[in-house]
């Protein structure tokens, strides 16, 4: 059996810290802070440990981009809020939801891309190596996409959570084992 060891690269989460915020007076007082509403309808904010960004929007909300973890994204969060606090805003919730977990998973072998395609079917893989060189699998349940390449490396997107990314790692293995791929 192989392990079920992901190593997350991203967290995308998404959250409404405040009615509302003033974007040119953030992006003035906060040096991280980066605002051009002629290029972009929102604020850039960067933090350094954990390394992550904010686009933060006039109406309040937030994206979270760059975390490697849950702790991370709860001590970023943490972070921007302190700073907005420190600058006379109210933030009135910290609660998030996160949109999207992109990982990094290797199978530990080589693969034969176009035996699994064969394999697979075509319900839920896409595989055109003159256009891309890995394998799109797609799970149902949870809703998540696996790219597979020949070197065994898989990464993995569209999961909500760690153990989402688990799963998709150990349901390729279980596909590839059931056809005798692995």
């Amino acid at each position: 059996m192989i392990d079920s060891s992901i190593k997350i690269e991203n967290i995308v989460a998404s959250m409404e810290l405040s009615d509302s915020f003033d974007l040119k007076h953030i992006s003035s007082a906060l040096e991280n802070a980066d605002y051009d509403k002629d290029k972009f309808p929102g604020l850039v904010y960067r933090i350094k440990n954990p390394k992550t960004a904010f686009l933060v929007f006039g109406s309040g909300k937030a994206n979270c981009t760059g975390a490697k973890s849950i702790k991370d994204v709860d001590t970023a969060i943490d972070i921007l809020s302190d700073d907005l606090e420190g600058l006379g805003y109210t933030i009135k919730n910290k609660t998030y939801i996160v949109q999207n977990i992109v990982a990094g998973a290797s199978l530990g072998t080589e693969l034969d891309l176009d035996a699994i395609a064969i394999g697979l079917g075509f319900e839920n893989i896409e595989y055109e190596p003159e256009v891309f060189p890995g394998l799109v699998y797609r799970i149902t349940e949870p809703k998540v996409v696996v790219l597979i390449f020949r070197s065994g490396k898989l990464v993995i997107t569209g999961a909500k959570t760690q153990e989402e990314c688990e799963f998709a790692k150990l349901d390729v293995w279980k596909q590839l084992d059931n056809l005798g791929l692995v």
